[in-house]
């Protein structure tokens, strides 16, 4: 039962995958034929074709790997300085430009002329090109922000998980009492284990992130806790005691290995399935917006562990990287674990949405050959115009973004070996939830 129900949540995640490169290159084929550029394919996945449908002008498929998809437009890129494509070269960086030119035009038929992509205005492409990760991201934070606002998240809560008997600074890393230690206020204001903390000094209590806050600014300070306990509302007074403690990341969790001095109760909160609030819903998603984009930047510095744990003896972190394999083994996970239906969905759609937003900051990388690189294209050849303009000189004309395809052709083979890397370590060392 549970090889099924995980080869299950792999085919579930396939699905959703599969679903969310459908949207993305949506985004690119709708927003093209909008401004009247012609696209003769929309796939998705790579490799030979499993299925396609001609309507109109435009073959729609699906490919063997899903891996990615692509629409093929005509002319992304303009002809060489005489107007045409340019003779074949002997040099290699000059062959991979003219190759990438003449593909741009190889479906080209009567009448073309006025449909292709390099000739549109630099922000109807920058709309094309936009319009896929656009689609990620609304397709993210609609799964994101529905799932908290209607099932809800697992966050920390303000009822009580555990009392502390002693004030330990948090730097000792021990969780006995030694003699002499003093006793943690809450213990001695008679804070119990289910007690439900809902107002801090006569001051109703939001959330566990606010009370933390509370806590902490109030150090050697007399203070009175207001408890739900037994369907009753009694208020426990205590004196906070200026302990160090593990360093706050702001929203009720901490910074691992940083410490600060601040005031200490000396509890524990619980943990449980909360739904968020508009308002808490928009403030997490811009927290994982913040921690994508911070994870973006931080990938090269993961390589080495990635290497270490994919053919030596590392530990797989938790933060490292992972790729569409690796998530669809936690698909799989997700369904084989001992937890409500509801939990498992809510999971599940997580995981969606969280590949959804990856897509939409790597794609916005100003690199060719991803979406961001064309964008940047596009505003460069805009920025030109427009100066020129200023200063009564020729217009400069198209930039031919085809020029950077050498650039292309590195970035995309450093993206080829990380992944290869990211699908090893997946393989041998995989990422696993509990």
């Amino acid at each position: 039962m549970t090889t099924l129900m995980m080869i299950l949540g792999i085919v579930v995640f396939a699905i959703g995958l599969l679903f969310s490169i459908a949207w993305h290159e949506l985004g690119h084929l709708s927003t093209a034929k909008l401004f009247g550029i012609r696209v003769p394919q929309y796939m998705v996945g790579f490799g030979p074709t499993i299925w396609s449908r001609k309507k109109g002008e435009t073959e729609y498929g699906v490919k063997a790997i899903p891996l990615g998809g692509y629409i093929r437009m005509i002319g992304m890129f303009p002809p060489g300085p005489d107007g045409r494509l340019e003779a074949r070269s002997t040099s290699p960086w000059r062959g991979m430009v003219e190759d990438a030119r003449a593909q741009s035009f190889e479906e080209l038929q009567p009448g073309d002329e006025n449909r292709l992509f390099y000739t549109r205005k630099p922000w109807k492409r920058v709309i094309v090109m936009f319009a896929g990760p656009f689609m990620n991201l609304i397709l993210a934070v609609v799964i994101f922000m529905g799932v908290m606002m209607t099932f809800g998240i697992q966050t920390q809560t303000t009822t009580v998980g555990k009392v502390s008997d002693c004030v330990i600074q948090q730097s000792e890393n021990r969780t006995k009492c030694a003699k002499g230690d003093q006793a943690a206020p809450a213990k001695a204001a008679g804070l119990k284990l289910g007690d439900k903390i809902v107002a801090f000094n006569g001051e109703p209590v939001k959330d566990w992130s606010a009370l933390q806050n509370d806590i902490r600014a109030n150090p050697g300070k007399d203070v009175t806790l207001t408890v739900e306990r037994g369907g009753e509302r009694l208020d426990l007074n205590t004196q906070l005691i200026r302990n160090q403690v593990s360093k706050s990341d702001g929203n009720g969790g901490y910074v691992e290995g940083e410490y600060v001095y601040a005031g200490f109760l000396g509890f524990t909160p619980a943990s449980g399935i909360v739904q968020q609030s508009f308002g808490q819903s928009v403030d997490r998603m811009g927290d994982m917006m913040e921690n994508g984009v911070e994870s973006l930047i931080s990938l090269p510095s993961k390589v080495p562990a990635l290497w270490d744990a994919a053919f030596g003896d590392g530990p797989r972190e938790d933060d490292s990287p992972m790729g569409v394999v690796g998530a669809a083994r936690v698909g799989g996970e997700v369904l084989t674990l001992d937890i409500p239906p509801e939990n498992q969905i809510a999971m599940m759609l997580f995981l969606v949405a969280g590949f959804n937003l990856s897509l939409f900051l790597f794609n916005m990388l100003p690199l060719l050959p991803l979406d961001g690189g064309h964008i940047a294209g596009a505003l460069w050849e805009s920025l030109r115009r427009n100066v020129a303009k200023v200063f009564r000189r020729p217009d400069p004309g198209p930039f031919d973004v085809a020029k950077l395809m050498p650039v292309a052709y590195v970035v995309a083979g450093i993206f080829i070996c990380f992944t290869l890397l990211v699908l090893v370590a997946d393989v041998v060392n995989p990422v696993r939830i509990s």
